[in-house]
């Protein structure tokens, strides 16, 4: 059996991260806080995104937030802890005073016990690096870095704003202050081969990443990759070929990553293709049958860190 997992898996599963870390259920609550990002002075921003990224709640308070998730989680699961998770946006974008009063103000709310800011590579200054450093030392805390694909010439093409070396950096800058750094790719990226795919695993492989988060490329209305698609339809991944791609890419990276996620999460009214996402639990099952029929785990080739 596969030593980090809970529910028969065959790859490190984020709950058994926060079970085997903290010795209880934890959940992460998303929050938007309202922040910009800076790729939006680019044009539109990365060609996938539509008018930023994360939940849609930003009329509320971050304490309203919080409390429309964990209200009802705590009828459920009474002794249950969180992590507030800045999610939308870019959560570095803004300066330190404005970080500094959200971060801090959200590690005040009942049983919360860590932060996951989602942010970019190109939006960590040495100010806020170090800020960062201090509140690792008070809190669990998670950086969650967007790559999207290991390869320039890709980076380019989907507006990304920034290089693979500018990411590997902030990588580095990252682990030498033993923050815990997260890292999100797509698979089905316009002009990638199965082989680049892979190669953008095998390279984070090489960096001391704790986390990543695996995404299925989709479509999504009024984005600058439907107009793509409208004028030249290029081919998207079949969900077959998505889950032949997660399945070797879990063999070539270590045992030692946490999986956090491990498909993409559309929504449905804003889709246009693919519509095999929509079934995520079916993705999910067909993920963990593929890796029981081929006999395979995460880690199988490669060797730890």
């Amino acid at each position: 059996m596969f030593p980090y997992t809970l529910d028969n898996k065959r790859y490190h599963t984020l709950n058994y991260f926060f079970k085997t870390k903290f010795g209880c259920k934890v959940f992460k609550v998303s929050l938007n806080a309202n922040f910009s990002c800076p790729n939006f002075q680019n044009g539109h921003g990365c060609i996938f995104c539509k008018h930023g990224s994360g939940n849609k709640l930003e009329h509320l308070s971050l304490k309203d937030q919080f409390n429309l998730v964990k209200i009802p989680l705590d009828k459920k699961w009474p002794h249950a802890k969180y992590i507030a998770y800045f999610q939308a946006n870019t959560n570095t974008y803004a300066p330190l005073d404005i970080l500094k009063e959200k971060y801090e103000e959200v590690l005040t709310y009942p049983n919360v016990i860590g932060l996951d800011i989602a942010t970019r590579s190109d939006c960590l200054s040495n100010e806020i690096l170090d800020y960062l450093e201090e509140l690792n030392q008070k809190t669990f805390l998670m950086v969650e870095l967007g790559l999207e694909s290991g390869h320039d010439k890709t980076l380019k093409l989907i507006n990304r704003g920034h290089d693979v070396n500018n990411f590997i950096e902030a990588v580095k800058k990252l682990k030498k202050r033993n923050i815990f750094t997260v890292v999100h790719i797509i698979n089905g990226l316009p002009g990638e081969t199965k082989e680049m795919m892979l190669d953008t695993v095998k390279l984070l492989n090489e960096l001391p990443i704790d986390g990543i988060k695996i995404h299925m490329l989709y479509i999504s209305k009024d984005t600058p990759l439907a107009l793509m698609y409208q004028k030249k339809p290029f081919k998207l991944l079949t969900k077959e070929e998505y889950i032949d791609i997660v399945c070797e890419e879990l063999e070539y990276l270590n045992d030692n990553i946490v999986i956090m996620r491990i498909t993409g999460d559309p929504e449905k009214e804003d889709l246009i293709a693919p519509n095999w996402l929509l079934k995520k639990f079916c993705v999910l099952n067909d993920i963990d049958k593929e890796m029981k029929k081929r006999n395979i785990y995460q880690g199988d080739k490669t060797t730890p860190k």
